[in-house]
């Protein structure tokens, strides 16, 4: 991308005479190197899951100009696409489910977690270090782990397979431990290495916001793959004559997405606020509480007001979102339209009915239309 470097520098005259000096270009050049920076850290890996390039086909081994073409990664990120082309599609497909579970656990809050662009994905509200983009962060590592994990139980990635993991021990002595199971550990490892290299990379004055900003993000990238970890579980298979069940075969198995997001939703209600001590380390803020583990999520700053759009914290407001009349919970009209009141209106809706099992062996159904009360924030 040509930004005109090359004639910055030159003298330049205005109308009013004066010459651009020597110092007047250094401001220049300062402020433009600052405001690639802005524009480099509004990017996220997270634009994987929107990038047409994450194709099979489009990752040939040595086709090391593609990983630098990829929006939103870091240098660390790049040298891992290199390494682990085969890897990228799965990175992509699992920030893409931590997106459409973000999407569906806070579907009846104001903010939705709505995608803004390609590049910074979620826009400017990810800049503020608050309740929303701890969960955030947390749900799409979680979803890289659940995506790496189960494409090497597929064949589908080069340098990983089905699960090794130990026996458990309350296993029953008789019950096999083998099968294919979801190769939780290398997923685990993996996002690891790349999720958190953004970060880890990164360099900030002991006690700043940005040292802050930065611990807070790799304890919730944390946060998320423990959670992964926590709720895989043994999956067993019946075999014997005419189904007794003499001899089971078992393996590991990761939790279905769902059950993570409600967890992580969970862990995003009881939130811990944090401050930085003295010593430059993150320390919750209220210590009367528990001290949050590994396991929890935490802030560093409160969330911003998503009643209205404010282009400077990236709210997109709820002017226009639908809610419900009859509910006293964040999805009622009430608490979703922060007061404004809301519009009511006919909506025409077709749905499936009448259906009927046909032998052998299918459902089918008629096409309904019906007019139903919608009710929209003011």
């Amino acid at each position: 991308m040509n930004l005109g470097l090359g004639c910055v520098c030159r003298p330049v005259c205005w109308p009013f005479g004066s010459l651009l000096d020597s110092r007047h270009c250094v401001f220049a050049l300062t402020l433009l190197t600052l405001l690639m920076q802005v524009v480099v850290e509004a990017n996220s890996w997270w634009s994987l899951a929107m990038n047409p390039l994450l194709i099979p086909e489009a990752y040939i081994i040595g086709a090391q100009p593609l990983c630098s073409q990829l929006v939103g990664l870091s240098q660390g990120q790049k040298k891992l696409c290199q390494l682990y082309q085969d890897h990228m599609q799965y990175i992509g497909e699992g920030a893409k489910t931590g997106i459409r579970e973000c999407q569906y656990q806070f579907r009846h809050r104001r903010w939705n977690c709505s995608t803004v662009d390609n590049s910074s994905v979620f826009g400017r509200v990810m800049q503020i270090g608050s309740r929303e983009t701890a969960f955030t962060y947390a749900i799409s590592a979680a979803g890289v782990v659940n995506a790496v994990s189960r494409a090497c139980r597929e064949g589908e990635l080069s340098s990983c397979g089905c699960s090794r993991a130990a026996r458990p021990k309350d296993l029953p002595r008789d019950w096999l431990w083998g099968g294919c199971g979801d190769n939780l550990n290398y997923g685990y490892r993996f996002s690891k290495e790349f999720v958190d290299a953004r970060e880890r990379e990164k360099s900030y004055p002991k006690g700043s916001y940005e040292s802050a900003r930065l611990m807070m993000n790799i304890h919730n990238n944390e946060a998320g793959r423990r959670t992964v970890s926590d709720l895989a579980n043994v999956s067993c298979k019946c075999h014997g004559v005419s189904g007794s069940c003499s001899l089971k075969t078992c393996w590991l198995q990761l939790a279905d997405f769902r059950k993570v997001g409600d967890a992580l939703k969970e862990k995003y209600d009881s939130a811990a606020s944090m401050k930085l001590n003295s010593r430059g380390k993150l320390v919750q803020m209220h210590s009367k509480f528990n001290a949050p583990t590994s396991h929890d999520l935490v802030y560093i700053e409160s969330s911003p007001d998503y009643c209205l759009k404010n282009q400077s914290t990236g709210s997109l407001g709820t002017v226009g979102r639908l809610c419900n009349k009859t509910s006293e919970g964040m999805d009622g009209c009430e608490l979703m339209c922060c007061g404004r009141g809301y519009d009511q209106y006919k909506a025409q809706i077709v749905e499936r009915c009448h259906c009927k099992f046909h032998w052998c062996c299918y459902v089918k159904c008629k096409r309904c239309t019906k007019i139903v009360d919608q009710f929209v924030c003011k």
